[in-house]
This record gives C-alpha cells, sequence and structure tokens, in this order.
C-alpha cells in the first residue's frame, strides 16, 4: 500500500493576551468586514447559504470596507461553491446526452475557479474564494451549474445570493467556441469558455451596481454574526430575525463585545484554513490545465464530426430504404417479368450498399464518442489528508474538499467549546 504523506497545517498563535484588549478589539474589527469562505453545515438562517446556528451538544461537522472599483460601494467578498457538474440522477442518460462524470465532475472545479477569475478580473470585488459548497459564510454567493459542456457549446446557470437571501439574479449563459480559436497562437494556453464566466461575472456587477452602500454594509455585518452564530446560537441569534427566506439585522453587538473578541482568533484561523483551500484549487487546476484544453480542443472535433456523421447516416439510411423500396414497387407494377426481375436486384443492391454505409457511418460516430469518454476519464481530482493545529489541539482532515471542510468546521467548534471552559487549559 501506498504511503501517504500527511502535510500539516500549523495556525500561527496569538498569546492569550492578544485575545482581550486592544489586540481583540483590533480582530473584532477585522471581523464585521471581512467575508467568510467556510462555516457549518446549514441549519438554519437562509435557506441554501451561509452557516446554519451551533446547536448546544451537537455535532456541527459541517465596518465596511470602503472602494468598490470604482463604483463608491463597500468591497464585499464573494464565496463561489464548486458547481454543480449537472449530472442526470439517471445514469443511463450520462451516455445518451454525452456526458462523462469524471469529466464533469473535474470541470465543476475548474469552472468555479473560472467564475472566481472572471469576478476577480472586474475589480469590483473584495475576496472572491472557491469553497467546497455553499453551506459557508460568505457576502455574496455565485452558484453554478454545468448545464452542457462539450468542447463546442458551453452553458451553466448562475445563481447569485447574499447572506441575507436576498437572490441578485438566476440566468442561462451560453458560449460557442470555434476551431479557429485553437488554430489562433495567441490562444495558446487560453480556454476557449473564458467568455461564458466573463458574461456571467460583468452581469453579477451591474446587480451590484443597483445595491447602495448602507445595504452592502449590513450583508456584511449579517455575515459576521452568522459565522457567530454557527460556534454559538444562544449567543449570536438573538441579532438575527428570518422570515420567508431572508435574513436581517435586528440589533448588532459593540465592537469590543465580548463575544465578538473570543471569536476573533477563530475567525484569523478561519481565513488561513481557506487561504490554504485556495492553494489547493489552484493546484488541481494546474494540473489539470493541460489535459483539459487538449481535451477541449479535440472534443470540439470530435463533437463536430459526430454530428457530421450523425446527419450523413441519417440521409443514408433514408435513401437506402427509398430504393430498397422503388424496387418492390417497380416489380409489382412492372409487365417484364425480365424488367421487372433485374430492376429490383439493382434497387435491392443499391439500398443494402447504402444502408451498410450508414452502419459503418454510425460505428464511426460510436469510435468518436468513445475518444471522448477516454478523453474525459483521464482527469481526475485527489485530496490530500492534511493535519491542522491549535496549540495543543491537533486534528486529521481526511477525505474529500467538502468533507475536510465540515471536519475543520466541527475542529473550531471545539477549539470555541474549550475555551469557553474557564477551567480547561488549551
Amino acid at each position: 500500500m501506498k504511503d501517504v504523506m500527511t502535510p500539516r497545517l500549523q495556525i500561527p498563535q496569538f498569546p492569550p493576551a492578544a485575545r482581550h484588549g486592544i489586540f481583540g478589539r483590533f480582530f473584532a474589527a477585522l471581523l464585521i468586514p471581512a467575508a467568510l469562505a467556510l462555516g457549518a453545515c446549514a441549519t438554519g438562517g437562509a435557506p441554501g447559504v451561509g452557516p446554519g446556528l451551533s446547536t448546544a451538544g451537537a455535532n456541527n461537522s459541517a465596518a465596511a470596507k470602503s472602494g468598490g472599483g470604482g463604483h463608491g460601494l463597500p468591497r464585499i467578498d464573494v464565496l463561489v461553491p464548486v458547481f454543480d457538474p449537472g449530472l442526470p440522477e439517471d445514469s443511463d442518460e450520462w451516455e445518451k446526452r454525452g456526458i462523462y462524470p469524471e469529466l464533469r465532475r473535474a470541470e465543476a472545479t475548474r469552472f468555479a475557479l473560472k467564475m472566481k477569475a472572471a469576478l476577480d478580473k472586474t475589480g469590483a470585488f473584495g475576496s472572491v474564494r472557491v469553497a467546497p459548497s455553499a453551506q459557508a459564510t460568505g457576502e455574496l454567493y455565485v452558484n453554478g451549474k454545468i448545464l452542457e459542456s462539450n468542447g463546442e457549446d458551453v452553458r451553466i446557470e448562475i445563481a447569485a445570493t447574499d447572506i441575507s437571501g436576498r437572490k441578485w439574479l438566476g440566468k442561462k449563459f451560453s458560449h460557442r467556441a470555434k476551431e479557429a480559436f485553437h488554430r489562433d497562437p495567441r490562444n495558446k494556453n487560453r480556454d476557449a469558455y473564458d467568455p461564458v464566466f466573463e458574461e456571467a461575472a460583468e452581469y453579477i456587477v451591474k446587480r451590484l451596481k443597483k445595491r447602495d452602500a448602507e445595504e452592502l454594509a449590513k450583508l456584511q455585518r449579517i455575515a459576521a454574526i452568522r459565522f457567530g452564530g454557527s460556534l454559538s446560537a444562544e449567543t449570536f441569534a438573538r441579532y438575527l430575525k428570518t422570515e420567508n427566506g431572508r435574513t436581517t439585522l435586528v440589533a448588532a453587538p459593540a465592537d469590543d463585545d465580548p463575544m465578538l473578541q473570543r471569536i476573533a482568533p477563530l475567525r484569523v484561523r478561519d481565513q488561513l484554513f481557506i487561504d490554504n483551500m485556495q492553494s489547493h484549487y489552484a493546484s488541481f487546476d494546474g494540473k489539470l490545465q493541460e489535459s483539459y484544453l487538449v481535451w477541449q480542443e479535440q472534443s470540439l472535433i470530435e463533437v463536430k464530426a459526430a454530428r457530421k456523421a450523425k446527419l450523413k447516416a441519417t440521409g443514408q439510411g433514408i435513401l437506402g430504404g427509398l430504393l430498397v423500396a422503388a424496387s418492390v414497387v417497380a416489380g409489382a407494377d412492372s409487365d417484364n417479368s425480365a424488367a421487372t426481375e433485374v430492376a429490383t436486384t439493382i434497387g435491392t443492391v443499391a439500398g443494402a450498399v447504402v444502408l451498410a454505409q450508414s452502419f459503418q457511418t454510425r460505428s464511426e460516430m460510436q469510435a468518436h464518442r468513445a475518444a471522448l469518454a477516454e478523453l474525459g476519464r483521464s482527469i481526475d481530482i485527489e485530496v490530500q489528508p492534511q493535519v491542522v493545529a491549535y496549540e495543543k489541539e491537533t486534528a486529521e482532515l481526511t477525505g474529500s474538499a467538502a468533507e475536510q471542510h465540515e471536519q475543520w468546521i466541527a475542529f473550531l467548534k471545539k477549539i470555541y467549546e474549550l475555551e469557553a471552559t474557564p477551567e480547561t487549559e488549551l
């Protein structure tokens, strides 16, 4: 069995005094505006996005910034969960629709990274991060679903929802790549799908500009309080009210509130974990890049060839059937038996030849599809285990990125509970 090297993520420590006083208030102030890309599994709050409230005894395994890219609004931070790969529940449909699950699951991560890059490029937001799921803490969530991706046509569905549960947009975007793109040397190492993500990002920016500064500042405060609520519901839930899927801020703790000071260092550690996850995603995409661009170019050619072969096969099949039918009709209507026999034989043979060509063309089409499947199976993603540490407490995180995210939140909650117990020394 192959030995697995387990990387150790050593989280920088702060002295006990740093958790309180001026230093503590400094981190408490940082907490309010900061975007949070990881949180607990949702059990409350706005449905679909953000962390849920911590339940006592439960195992939760799961000041506005100024600026804004020239539009004068607070720079909110964005969370881009890994895309929904769009796989039909019935696996029999995968082959019928030309979907290769290994490739789609890899694309789900790559597309999230592409969406992040496009949003970063606009300069209209604060931090933009990719996370395993939407059950995390952020100010704006950009969820995506892959509707189609075959090298030639790409279609995605984007839903942008803020931490209060307000939906900014739900829209489908599409783009058709051209063979000329791949022949242009200036496009070396560029993705033919980039335009679809850039269009989506520009659309989101248009919606951002329709929000006012006060509304965006409230989103930042709600995100901070919901993060605190994922660790201690009894402390932070009273500041928020959720009705009909919308969360509003009914009150806010002071910047020097002791509970904010308590969770501030955990917030810092949460940020470090998120940054480490970004490195993981970037590493994955770097390994995927070359193979994916080759697949993209070859798949476009294969898809066009398969479509041409299908049209050719259909035409040949119809022609062959017509020739056979015509020969039978000619034989039935003719009074000359010799002529009838010759016409019938010629028509039948000609029809059989065309039908044989049709079957051959369909076989070629299946070969094209098989080539696509093989390319799809060549792409995979692995997540290495990692050990996280905080003073004397350590935890090994294993499994997929989403599973490690849940284990991380459970570790954070454990640290919070230990710090909340005076007689317990860490």
